[in-house]
């Protein structure tokens, strides 16, 4: 550990990030917006498949986020009702639009309003997260895709303006062909990194610090050392 990273763990033990229980309009959807002492950036979360806001390896990188002065919202995406029909979990489109919903939200949140935004998905919420991005364009700053499966966002891919993180297991080799076709077709700049010895959902002993370390990092190049905040704050 670097002397600035024990600096860092030093002020998360004093000044922790504070859990905000929230409801997302339109249909009051759950989350947890997480605020360190004086956010950066702030990422929003889409959790895949069979997954909520309460996914473990999810809170795990939001957490190592926000020791990085980044605030993070984990939010369901479906309703209760909606989660029985199983059709919804892969119903990209829908997703999408529950993610843009949220981030019309933290865009207007007093505590978020001024700061860079990002996007984290996960399996089927990495096309979400993708589709989302390609939709708002500019109000995007950078996307991080965990094991994700971005062919399913279809020709949005085309039009995704920015910078995108790919990050898959090198042992998940199906989702690693498609993220590397799917690579071919991102217009920003964006790259593809393969976690050596990790699986699908990244069990494997180092295999999720790897994942923090490479989403952390991209995160803090794209959404704070690059633009800051949105409003120029």
């Amino acid at each position: 550990m670097s002397v600035s990273d024990t600096d860092q763990h030093a002020d998360w033990l004093d000044n922790p990030a504070q859990t905000i229980e929230v409801s997302i309009p339109p249909v009051g959807l759950a989350g947890s917006l997480r605020l360190p002492s004086a956010p950066r950036a702030v990422v929003v979360f889409a959790h895949g498949s069979g997954s909520s806001r309460l996914s473990p390896r999810n809170i795990y990188v939001a957490e190592a986020l926000n020791r990085r002065g980044i605030a993070t919202l984990l939010f369901d995406l479906l309703t209760s009702d909606e989660e029985a029909d199983r059709a919804n979990v892969f119903d990209i489109p829908l997703l999408a639009d529950r993610l843009i919903s949220a981030l019309s939200w933290i865009s207007h949140a007093p505590a978020t309003a001024a700061l860079s935004i990002g996007l984290f998905g996960a399996s089927t919420g990495a096309a979400a997260a993708l589709v989302a991005a390609a939709s708002l364009g500019d109000q995007v700053g950078a996307v991080v895709s965990r094991g994700g499966r971005p062919d399913l966002a279809g020709p949005a891919l085309d039009k995704v303006r920015a910078p995108t993180l790919l990050l898959v297991g090198g042992d998940d080799h199906d989702v690693l062909a498609l993220n590397r076709a799917a690579l071919a077709h991102l217009p920003a700049p964006s790259e593809l990194r393969i976690i050596p010895g990790a699986s699908h959902l990244f069990p494997e002993p180092g295999a999720l610090d790897a994942v923090v370390d490479e989403a952390g990092a991209w995160f803090s190049r794209h959404l704070i050392a690059s633009t800051g905040s949105r409003r120029g704050d």
